[in-house]
This record gives C-alpha cells, sequence and structure tokens, in this order.
C-alpha cells in the first residue's frame, strides 16, 4: 500500500514542497523514514505511535517506510509528525486517500494525539494559495492561516478530529482572524521633560525612518525617548503586516496565531551574541534585526556590543537585507529596520559632567567612543546630545506636546514623501530614509544657497559621499514637515547639525 501526502519544508524564508511517500508492506515490523530527516523527524515515530495508542487506533505491524522527496534536501522541525500520521491514517484506509490529496499537511502531534503549534503557518498558506491546496494545521494556528487569505483551512485540534472531518463524521470550523489586542500604552512623549533638542531629532527620524545616535549622560532620558519613539510612527501598511508577519511566524513569535499591526520595536540586550543579532544558529533562524522588519531596533549601551556583532549591522543598515552564510546553508533575509542606538560619553557616564571630575577624562572617552568604528557612525543619519537634566528642570518645566500630536505631523510628512514617489513612478518607496541615486536628486530640490552651504560645508568636514547623500535625505524629511516643496538653506543647516562627530568632551 503506497500513500502520498503534500508537505513542505523550510529554506530560510521559502517554503519548498515536500511530496511525502509511505510504503506499508507485509514483513519484519520496521518503522524507517529516509530524505534526510533530522533528529526531530526521527523522534516522531515515538510520538505518532503514542498518539495512535492514545486514540485506540492499533498501530499497524508492518514494514513501513517513510520517504521525504526531494531526498537530497535536509529536512528540519517537528512539523512532519500529521503528515507522517495521515499518510499511515491513509494506508490503513482510515482517511481517505483522494480527501486528502488536495491539502498541505503540517502540524507537531502530542503523545495523548493532540496536534500543536509549529512555525511557519502564515507562509505556508500563501503557499497553499499558489499551489492551488487547503491546509491542514494546528487549531491553535487556525487565524495565522486565515490572514493568508486562503479559504480552504482545517485547523484541527486533534488527530481523531481530523479523522472524523475527512471521514464526513464531523465538520471542523474554518478559523476566524484574530487580531493582537496590545495593552494600552501609556507611554507619550510628554513624559519627557526638557530635552526639546532630542524631541525634534527623534521626531525628524520618525518622519523619515532615518536612523539615530543618542550620546549623553547617565539618566539623561535617552532610553525613555527610545521607547517612545513608536507611539510617533504609523501604523504599519498591509503589504508592511505581511512581510513582517511572515519573518515573525517563521521564527515561531506570533502567538495564539494572531497578527499585530503596530510596528515591532526590538531592544536585544548588549551581551546578544552575533547569530542572535543578524540571524543564523543551527537552524538558521531570522534574527533581532530581521524581526524588527519594518519597524525599530534599539540598541541601548551601544559600545558594550561585541565589535563584531555591530559591524554586521553595516551591510543591512545600507541595503536592507541581511545574507547569513554558513557551510551548511546560505540565506537572505529581509532587515529593512530603523536603529536607534544610545550610549554614554565615557565607561562612567559623566564625561564633562559639572561635579562628576573623572582623573582619566578625556582618554577615557576617546577610548570608549572608539569602540563604535567610524563607518557605522557613518550610517546613523542623527547624532544628538542629550544633557543630563536638573532636578529643578523636572519640577518646573511644564509637559510638552504629546504624541498624538507629533504622530499627526509625522503622518502628514509620510503623506507628502509617499505622493511624491508614486509621482516619480516608485510607489515602492516609503520614506526619504530609501532614496538613492539619480531619484534622489531629483526628490531633494535645493535653492542654490542651501547647495552652497552644503558644498561648503562637507568640503570642510570631509563629508564621506555616504554622508553627503545622508544629509540630502534629512534635509529634505525636514522640509517635508515644515510641508515645503524646495529643500532650503535652514533645512540643509539643521541637517548638517546632526551629521556630527564625537568628541572627547561633548559639552
Amino acid at each position: 500500500m503506497l500513500s502520498k501526502i503534500n508537505t513542505i519544508a523550510f529554506d530560510g524564508m521559502d517554503v519548498l514542497d515536500v511530496d511525502l511517500q509511505l510504503q506499508m508492506t507485509s514483513g519484519i515490523p520496521a518503522f524507517t523514514i529516509v530524505g534526510l530527516p533530522d533528529k526531530t523527524i526521527a523522534e516522531s515515530k515515538e510520538r505518532i505511535r503514542a498518539a495512535f495508542d492514545a486514540l485506540g487506533i492499533s498501530f499497524p505491524a508492518k514494514r513501513i517506510t517513510v520517504n521525504l522527496a526531494p531526498a537530497d534536501l535536509l529536512k528540519e522541525g517537528s512539523h512532519f509528525d500529521l503528515a507522517i500520521a495521515v499518510a499511515i491514517l491513509t494506508a490503513m484506509q482510515i482517511v481517505p486517500q483522494e480527501a486528502i490529496a488536495d491539502y498541505i499537511v503540517l502540524g507537531e502531534l502530542g503523545l495523548d494525539g493532540t496536534v500543536l503549534p509549529v512555525t511557519g503557518i502564515l507562509p505556508v498558506g500563501l503557499k497553499a494559495i499558489k499551489n492551488n491546496k487547503g491546509l491542514v494545521c494546528p487549531a491553535a494556528q487556525g487565524s495565522e492561516a486565515a490572514w493568508s487569505g486562503l479559504k480552504n483551512i482545517v485547523a484541527t485540534p486533534d488527530l481523531l478530529s481530523l479523522i472524523n472531518h475527512f471521514k464526513g463524521v464531523q465538520t471542523l470550523p474554518l478559523p476566524q482572524k484574530k487580531q493582537h489586542q496590545s495593552a494600552q500604552s501609556r507611554l507619550d512623549l510628554s513624559d519627557i521633560k526638557g530635552q526639546e533638542s532630542a524631541k525634534r531629532a527623534l521626531e525628524i527620524a520618525a518622519a523619515g525612518a532615518h536612523n539615530m545616535l543618542m550620546i549623553g549622560p547617565t539618566g539623561s532620558g535617552k532610553s525613555m525617548l527610545a521607547a517612545r519613539l513608536n507611539t510617533i510612527l504609523p501604523p504599519l501598511t498591509s503589504e508592511e503586516v505581511l512581510e513582517t508577519s511572515i519573518i515573525h511566524s517563521i521564527a515561531g513569535e506570533l502567538k495564539n496565531g494572531e497578527i499585530d499591526f503596530n510596528r515591532p520595536f526590538r531592544d536585544p540586550h548588549h551581551s546578544a551574541s552575533t547569530p542572535a543579532l543578524v540571524g543564523g544558529g543551527k537552524k538558521a533562524k531570522p534574527g533581532e534585526i530581521s524581526l524588527a522588519h519594518n519597524g525599530v531596533l534599539f540598541l541601548d549601551e551601544l559600545p558594550e556590543f561585541n565589535r563584531a556583532t555591530l559591524e554586521a549591522l553595516r551591510q543591512p543598515l545600507e541595503n536592507g537585507k541581511i545574507n547569513v552564510s554558513r557551510a551548511e546553508y546560505h540565506h537572505t533575509y529581509p532587515a529593512r529596520f530603523q536603529l536607534i542606538a544610545a550610549m554614554n560619553p565615557c565607561k562612567c557616564g559623566y564625561l564633562g559632567l559639572s561635579g562628576h571630575e573623572c582623573p582619566r577624562a578625556p582618554k577615557c572617552g576617546a577610548e570608549y567612543q572608539s569602540k563604535i568604528s567610524g563607518p557605522l557612525l557613518d550610517r546613523i543619519d542623527i547624532h544628538v546630545y542629550v544633557p543630563s537634566v536638573t532636578p529643578w528642570d523636572i519640577f518646573e518645566k511644564q509637559k510638552g506636546e504629546t504624541s498624538a500630536v507629533v504622530l499627526q505631523r509625522v503622518i502628514k510628512a509620510r503623506e507628502i514623501q509617499k505622493q511624491r514617489f508614486q509621482k516619480f513612478g516608485c510607489p515602492y518607496l516609503l520614506t526619504n530614509s530609501q532614496l538613492s541615486g539619480d531619484l534622489l536628486e531629483d526628490a531633494v530640490d535645493m535653492e542654490q544657497s542651501a547647495k552652497e552651504l552644503l558644498v561648503t560645508f562637507a568640503d570642510k568636514i570631509k563629508l564621506s559621499a555616504r554622508g553627503y547623500h545622508r544629509t540630502l535625505k534629512l534635509a529634505r524629511t525636514i522640509a517635508d514637515l515644515q510641508n515645503e516643496t524646495k529643500v532650503l538653506k535652514m533645512h540643509v543647516a539643521e541637517a548638517l547639525s546632526y551629521r556630527r562627530t564625537m568628541p572627547a568632551n561633548d559639552q
């Protein structure tokens, strides 16, 4: 008896077809799985036996051979459990072969026969649409499958329900889409008293999705500012939601099959390894920069990160993707994120601050700041100093603008950018930070005095070509916030003020 089940394997972001073939013959009882399975798949034999026993189904005393084709592709993951179990059930004529033939099957089996969640349901749903197939998946992830747009979904809580569904004894309900309901955030930009320059820089960064570095003494509010960036960022577009959710699905980050329309905000600890940040490891999972795709990556205490880990950010900051290459695999993950970083001016955090004298200043500050390479700093559009706030400032100063007010200006500026990109025939672009080449020159229409200021200043401080172009993008965003068609001299002047270096004493 030969049965076939459609299932899949993952190769980075790609979902590959796997033809699961099962042959059941007479002879000495055996259960063999071939086709480059990993240890997780090899262990599925015991989970399947236990599940059959829990359902009161006698496991066939036959010689069972399972082949996962193509045989030269490495197969990983527990999602093959359900497909193998269904293949055995079809060979036993418990589940009709013709009924399951038009479905892609995946799910992990518990010892009691329950179907447990697995990773990657959303991209598999999209694959099923492309292949004109249905999808059999765990009930807990039925909502995730529904977000793919697939109509023919069988979301089963256990193996028995699946058997009854395909035998016509019961009908499993179609899953409904669920949206993640985040707890009402109490964070607001008005919580931060003072720091008007830093808040202005944060607004510009939000409007154009520019990278930003905040430098200042301990307790000046750098982390507070970064935590409130999401409150002034517009919600994800439908295309961005799909892109981001696919990555989170493959990484197993979607909880209860719910899709989150808020922009990702990832803040890994400075002890994070290079694979954890950029992706890789044994199973080549997406890293923090990919999980922050279309959102924010916040790196607090920037110099405390491993030097090699920080240098790995240079490629994705430039082209919005990361190539993870190892001996066993080569994967490319999306990584278009907005980098927000914070650091102290020195190891103790008080360099240049009155009342906190350091006997090693300014050498200690120079050594600490030198941990950040010039090429990485060159990719950060906005450098802003965040001074300390005195208790009197905190006590006396009134609250500033709320996040809602600033958000409206950011949305308006982004709408201006969107209309400009559509005019240029580039609807795939969303923010000024993505401008490049001739399109950048066309978008940045500068008055003559602004050009002269930029060229003179760039020559004086020996600004790199990358720094020059990033200044143009920043000036364009500042002009958009003021609803100016042309980039004026004052816009360029403000943009240049953010292209600062990090002297040992930043007072």
